[in-house]
């Protein structure tokens, strides 16, 4: 790649950040947006650190200097949201974030004098939007994804709002987070700087609980209570905007209020037509076609397009592609003649626990857990064993299935959950 050497800073870097489950392969587009975030010297330092929760003493270790001015290092990355800085039990942990939710979102939450934007934005719509190896990773790579929509509540009948769980809930997610950071919508301030937004809030998405605590003390957002978080939902609501949250049951990061037209993952959606690029609802649209107008308004509506009108008899009816559907039930609370209802799907959706669960589902379905378990490459005994679980993992589809399904058993359910999903979570 011109101006750029293969053992620069910048390409370790884009390495490193390729080994997370939800991982960013190889662009020069990328290579230019490491380059407008952090200098090449950082972008080596980067590339050393642990894709697990680490200390300072332990960055200290693996840059073989002191551990306070390796403390000030990690401060100074952490002022720019190039890591995340959390406090557990009295000590300060640090975390180097994934591109997505991670460094790409915290680059665009606030307005930054101190890096141009504007070129900034212009390089992830051509890595993100135009170039389709990452977008197709991220919600393609697997079975299990990063985000999932939230229903509507407002959208669901009574005598099927038992059926909605808890973390199923935006509400009771808001109600229930410790600490609530709201910034800049990332995808919307991508689209204003290359004046393409939508009319749609900017200052609007929400990081939550621990994820928010960085954020935060960073100065990359402002911090909110619970009434206005809940307040910000239904004006999001009320905006026909998609709620999308962390892909977990517990400790959520971020509730996201999207829409169709600047959200890049309802545009993979609709662009690619991946199915169930997202984790949808447990439900799903349904139109009573004797109610039906034909007016349109709920294939208009729709942020991923998954409603057609189809001609029938002397007018239109409205068509569903199942396969795409949310969800979401924006298209319930839009139609004037109440023909439009969710329905609970047939098989229900899982949600991982955690965090940890859900960066384990995807490190296996992406061939990618030997970067997760054995992430210390200096150790010889950590390099074998990557390589022998790299190598399962790289199997013929057929075989590689059934190696991941086999991972999946029981027996690797509890192996990490009495040994590695502790080391996910505590600091080396």
């Amino acid at each position: 790649m011109p101006g750029y050497r293969p053992d620069d800073g910048y390409h370790r870097l884009m390495r490193r950040v390729n080994q997370f489950p939800q991982g960013a392969p190889d662009s020069e587009h990328l290579l230019r947006i490491f380059s407008i975030l952090c200098s090449e010297r950082e972008a080596a330092l980067l590339s050393q650190l642990p894709l697990r929760p680490f200390s300072a003493a332990k960055a200290g270790r693996i840059w073989n200097l002191p551990t306070e001015r390796a403390r000030a290092l990690l401060e100074r990355l952490a002022a720019r949201s190039l890591l995340l800085d959390i406090e557990r039990d009295g000590k300060m942990v640090y975390l180097l974030p994934p591109p997505m939710a991670g460094f790409f979102e915290f680059s665009m939450m606030r307005l930054r004098p101190d890096i141009d934007q504007k070129e900034l934005a212009s390089l992830f719509f051509r890595y993100i939007n135009l170039e389709d190896a990452f977008i197709r990773d991220l919600f393609a790579g697997g079975e299990t994804t990063l985000g999932r929509v939230l229903v509507n509540e407002e959208a669901i009948s009574d005598e099927k709002a038992c059926q909605v769980l808890d973390y199923e809930r935006a509400s009771e997610v808001i109600k229930s987070a410790s600490q609530i950071a709201v910034g800049l919508c990332y995808c919307r301030h991508k689209m204003a700087q290359l004046d393409r937004a939508c009319d749609a809030p900017l200052d609007i998405c929400m990081t939550l609980n621990l994820a928010a605590q960085s954020i935060l003390r960073r100065g990359a957002a402002r911090q909110v209570g619970n009434a206005e978080g809940l307040d910000l939902l239904q004006q999001a609501r009320d905006r026909n905007l998609v709620q999308c949250a962390d892909n977990v049951q517990h400790q959520v990061n971020f509730i996201c209020h999207c829409c169709g037209c600047c959200c890049e993952g309802l545009v993979a959606a609709r662009r690619l037509a991946i199915p169930n690029a997202m984790y949808t609802t447990n439900f799903q649209q349904v139109t009573d076609p004797a109610r039906c107008t034909g007016c349109g308004r709920c294939a208009d509506i729709c942020p991923v397009h998954a409603i057609a009108m189809v001609p029938q008899g002397a007018g239109s009816k409205a068509q569903l592609t199942s396969e795409l559907c949310l969800g979401c039930g924006v298209c319930v609370r839009n139609c004037p003649a109440g023909a439009v209802r969710l329905e609970p799907r047939g098989k229900r959706i899982l949600t991982p626990v955690n965090t940890a669960h859900r960066l384990v589902l995807m490190a296996i379905e992406r061939g990618k857990l030997q970067n997760l378990i054995f992430d210390n490459q200096a150790y010889l005994s950590h390099r074998a064993m990557a390589a022998i679980l790299g190598a399962i993992l790289r199997l013929p589809p057929v075989k590689r299935l059934m190696a991941s399904r086999q991972m999946k058993s029981r027996y690797l359910a509890r192996l990490l959950e009495g040994v590695e999903m502790d080391r996910f979570s505590h600091p080396e």
